[in-house]
Parts: C-alpha cells; sequence; structure tokens
C-alpha cells in the first residue's frame, strides 16, 4: 500500500468542523444558516477525511484513489496491486469520452442533437418509430433500442451493421434502456457523417489528444468501428482529465474541447431517467432521492427499473456528474466544490453513498 497526502489550499474552516458546529445546541438557526451558507463556497475535502474513504476502498479491493480540489492534489491512495503509472479498465467509463466527442462534432456543426437519426441512417426512414430517433436520445439512452449487451462480443465482426438492425423495445424518448446499442448506432452515424475519414481518428483529434491521452484500447471489430460502450483503460491520473474538461466548462488547460453551452446540455436528464444526461450520470435528484446503487439498478431488465427520485448520494452536491463503469470505477466531479474523486477497483461490492460521506466528511 501506499499513501500520498497534500495539504489543501484555501483557507477557511473545514465542512467537517462546520457540520459540527451547527449541529451544536447553541448555534443559533440564523447563525447556522450563515454557516452554512459560507461552508458552500469554502468548503475544503479534508485528507483525513479522503484516508479513511481510502481505507474503506481498499476493503472493498480498491486499487487507485485521487481526489483533487481546486486544481490541486488532496490525496493519492493505491493498493492491491494498483500503482500510480498502472492503467486500470474503466469499462463504462468509456462511453463519457464518447459523449464529448458527440458535443465536439455537434460543434464542428455535423449535426444538431435535436436531429432525426434517420437522415444520417437513412434505413430508418420507413419504421415509424425508427425515424422518431433523435442523435440526442441515442446519448440519453432513451432512443427505445434494444440495448444488446452482445454486441459487446469480440466475436462480432461488424458491430455497427448489427447496432442498426436491432428492434425498438420502448417508444423514443419514453424508457431508458441501458445497453451498448446507442453508442454503437451513434459510432455508425458518426462514420457517415465524416465521410471517409477515421471515427477513431476524428475522437483522436477532438478529445483524447487535447487531453493528453494516447495508446488507448478501442475495441475495433473486424470492419475497424470502435466499441464507443467499453475498453477504455485510464491510470487515475489520465482519468481525472475528463473531470478537468467538465470543471472547466468545456476547456482543459487553456484549450477549449468544447463549448460551455454544449457541455450543460450533458448534464441535464431525461424523463425517462433524470440521474441520466448524455453519456454521464447526474446526481440532481439529491438530497430528497431515493439512493441507489446504479450499477445494480442497470442489471435490471429495463421495464423493472425505476429511475424517478432516485440518486447516487444524499449527502454529495446535486450538481455532482459521474462517468461510471462496471465493477465501481468511478469518476466523480462537484463543480460546487471544485472537486474530483477517482476510484478505481476489482470486483467487489461497494457503496458509493458510503464513500462519497466518508471523502466529504458527512461521517463523524
Amino acid at each position: 500500500m501506499r499513501v500520498v497526502t497534500f495539504a489543501p489550499g484555501g483557507s477557511g474552516e473545514p465542512l467537517s468542523f462546520l457540520g459540527r458546529l451547527t449541529r451544536n445546541r447553541w448555534a443559533s438557526p440564523i447563525f447556522a444558516l450563515l454557516v452554512l451558507t459560507s461552508a458552500s463556497a469554502v468548503a475544503e475535502i479534508l485528507p483525513a477525511d479522503c484516508a479513511r474513504a481510502a481505507k474503506y476502498s481498499e476493503s472493498k479491493r480498491g486499487v487507485a484513489m485521487l481526489v483533487l480540489q481546486n486544481g490541486r492534489t488532496i490525496f493519492e491512495h493505491y493498493a492491491n496491486g494498483g500503482s500510480a503509472r498502472g492503467r486500470w479498465p474503466i469499462f463504462s467509463g468509456t462511453k463519457s469520452f464518447w459523449g464529448v466527442a458527440a458535443l465536439a462534432a455537434a460543434r464542428d456543426g455535423l449535426f444538431k442533437l435535436d436531429d432525426p437519426v434517420s437522415d444520417t441512417i437513412t434505413e430508418w426512414k420507413s419504421d415509424p418509430r425508427k425515424s422518431q430517433i433523435t442523435i440526442g436520445q441515442l446519448l440519453s439512452q432513451t432512443d427505445g433500442i434494444e440495448g444488446a449487451s452482445r454486441l459487446q462480443r469480440a466475436s462480432v465482426r461488424d458491430r455497427n451493421a448489427m447496432a442498426i438492425r436491432l428492434p425498438v423495445v420502448a417508444a423514443p424518448g419514453s424508457a431508458f434502456v441501458y445497453g451498448p446499442s446507442h453508442l454503437q448506432i451513434f459510432s455508425e452515424l458518426l462514420r457517415r457523417k465524416l465521410r471517409g475519414r477515421s471515427t477513431i481518428g476524428y475522437f483522436e483529434g477532438r478529445v483524447s489528444n487535447r487531453l493528453g491521452l494516447g495508446r488507448l484500447n478501442y475495441k475495433k471489430d473486424a470492419r475497424g468501428n470502435p466499441l464507443p460502450a467499453t475498453g477504455f483503460e485510464l491510470t487515475a491520473r489520465e482519468w481525472a482529465c475528463l473531470g478537468e474538461l467538465v470543471l472547466g466548462q468545456g476547456s482543459y488547460h487553456g484549450r477549449q474541447i468544447v463549448p460551455a453551452a454544449f457541455l450543460r446540455e450533458a448534464f441535464a436528464g431525461s424523463a425517462a431517467n433524470p440521474s441520466y444526461g448524455l453519456t454521464f450520470w447526474l446526481n440532481r435528484q439529491a438530497p430528497n432521492g431515493r439512493e441507489a446503487d446504479m450499477e445494480r439498478m442497470i442489471d435490471l431488465p429495463w421495464q423493472s427499473a425505476e429511475w424517478t427520485g432516485v440518486c447516487i448520494c444524499k449527502d454529495a452536491p446535486s450538481d455532482m456528474i459521474v462517468a461510471l463503469g462496471s465493477h465501481y470505477q468511478r469518476l466523480f466531479i462537484i463543480p460546487s466544490l471544485k472537486a474530483i474523486i477517482v476510484r478505481q477497483g476489482l470486483e467487489a461490492r461497494f457503496s458509493d453513498a458510503h464513500f462519497l460521506r466518508l471523502v466529504l466528511g458527512r461521517i463523524q
């Protein structure tokens, strides 16, 4: 095990202290309100709280934990075979990178998010339901197409062709159906929009190269089509680059990758699932929502999952944005705290809500 801690920057009382102070019986309601209001502006994530969270993560086979706030490293921890230089599969965390690529393509004028997919995948024009699907619905997984996890099999020779032939199982916009099909269809749409240019080349030029990320595993099929739903392997610090982009409102190290207005569209949930935007998970239904394990929710049959009124953590800010991968690979981004939290690990039962409460000092 290796633990590296750094003293946080900035001034002001730590949030955990303020939380205890406002619970004191002698604190007046007005004083408590003033303290909590100021806390939202100066709240610091404490290394001691991070260490407690790291101990929990490690006990659940965690391999890496990284916490950044205000552009500074607050805490860094590796265990169970993890290391600072070791890349780790982020599984469906890959989706969020392709979501950024979609926003970059919209900025480049290749399409608008509310354009019908059938304008490009013209085979869909004669289908009464597929002809209604928009590009934004592909990215929010509300297009009604079967999720089709079988698309991820290495034996599939042409994933794009398979994906566009999948059946519609729900009316477009009416249901959240999780799976790789939606981004695979988007991959085919982008391929056609690029008119002979490489889809992977476009992604690298607009997203990964600008974030300083190279040697990515695209899990290409026999036709060279990438698998946008999964595949990337990153170090904790590499994955945090995506968090920096979000905190920078589309800018990374002074370079605007996507306009802020475009990026904001990715953080608006749908009627079918308010907790999922365009390839990013959201905590917007906190603090009053019902805490749910999103990994377990997406394993349910789509007809059984109830997404209204659920959140990732009641005690985390409602503006928290999450890139989420299987086996509890997590990139938590909290704009109101200017914070990025990366957690990577092996398969084991894990609680996002408990982990976040520890990091944020909400458990004494």
